[in-house]
């Protein structure tokens, strides 16, 4: 493990050698290889009337509309396997996009089952063919506890994926978790403001917020995207990157969270969602729904493309 500094009393980062200052960062470690499996999406109907974009993977079942200039395309699949595969084949591809158009890969993870749909990712042909060292991971949220503690969202990420890939550590961003919510928001802002200024995190000329190539987000029952939750004041929030909240519904309370105006700043968003358990948001996001009330998750609007990735149980109730 890569040795802890203090470079003031409000930033503390965890620094490999050949790594400047600017953000926090956390070690890596690898694992052996997995086999890889091939299976072909099958193709599921959608009960809800949207015209047609187009797919990235003719096997699935795509469907769009237009919210805005955005460009939203919903693929569902018959399950979650079949859905983590072209999930791997999506990130690959703007992966590769990105690395060539900026030279780095700007990629926000989420918690939930978002990480265990990345599996794939991990065999071949992704293994050996990814830049891997273009990337830099961030969590468009996170809980306020120990790296090391069972509801932190870096802990499923490294445990799921980032341990089984190449990722130069120093390209890995965790939050400060020695610090209060308030305290790490401010800090994982600082982040990523560094990142803006040593031009590895692009910046919207609409908005002037960060512009993150991929988020890879879920959704939670209750319609919520990362720690924005129905209902609550941070929906709101216009000015703040990052922020913080001590009152979540959702244990544990105390979570950091990036705000809509950066979520919305990014190029692409896949938005994973699998489970019936998830049908009814699903059904209020996209379909015929009698629920009147606004869901965070409805508010999710990239400035390229929006992608909802579902299985079929998630996508029962179009």
């Amino acid at each position: 493990m890569a040795s802890t500094l203090s470079l003031s009393s409000s930033l503390r980062y965890f620094l490999p050698p050949t790594r400047t200052s600017h953000a926090p960062v956390i070690p890596l470690f690898a694992s052996p290889r997995l086999r890889p499996r091939s299976i072909k999406p099958l193709r599921a109907n959608l009960k809800t009337p949207i015209s047609a974009l187009g797919s990235s993977s003719p096997s699935a079942s795509s469907t769009a509309g237009m919210a805005g200039q955005n460009k939203k395309k919903v693929e569902v699949f018959d399950s979650e396997e079949q859905l983590a595969v072209q999930l791997a084949k999506y990130t690959a591809d703007l992966s590769d996009k990105f690395s060539k158009e900026r030279g780095a890969f700007t990629v926000v993870l989420s918690g939930g089952s978002l990480i265990k749909a990345l599996r794939k990712l991990c065999e071949a042909p992704y293994l050996d063919s990814v830049e891997w060292g273009k990337w830099h991971v961030l969590w468009v949220d996170e809980r306020v506890v120990p790296k090391d503690h069972e509801d932190s969202n870096y802990k499923l990420a490294l445990d799921g994926f980032l341990s089984k890939v190449p990722i130069p550590a120093g390209n890995v961003y965790a939050i400060n978790d020695a610090l209060s919510a308030e305290g790490a928001a401010d800090d994982y802002e600082t982040c990523l403001k560094h990142l803006v200024t040593n031009g590895v995190l692009a910046t919207s000329k609409a908005t002037g917020f960060p512009k993150f190539d991929l988020m890879l987000l879920g959704m939670g029952p209750d319609g919520h995207v990362a720690s924005l939750f129905p209902g609550h004041p941070l929906v709101n929030e216009k000015e703040k990157w990052v922020t913080f909240i001590k009152d979540s519904p959702k244990p544990p309370p105390e979570r950091i969270t990036f705000t809509f105006p950066v979520i919305n700043s990014s190029a692409y968003i896949a938005m994973v969602v699998n489970g019936a358990g998830k049908s009814g948001a699903v059904q209020t996001a996209l379909g015929n729904s009698e629920n009147s009330a606004t869901l965070p998750v409805q508010l999710v609007a990239p400035e390229d493309e929006l992608t909802w990735f579902l299985d079929k149980e998630a996508a029962s109730k179009l």
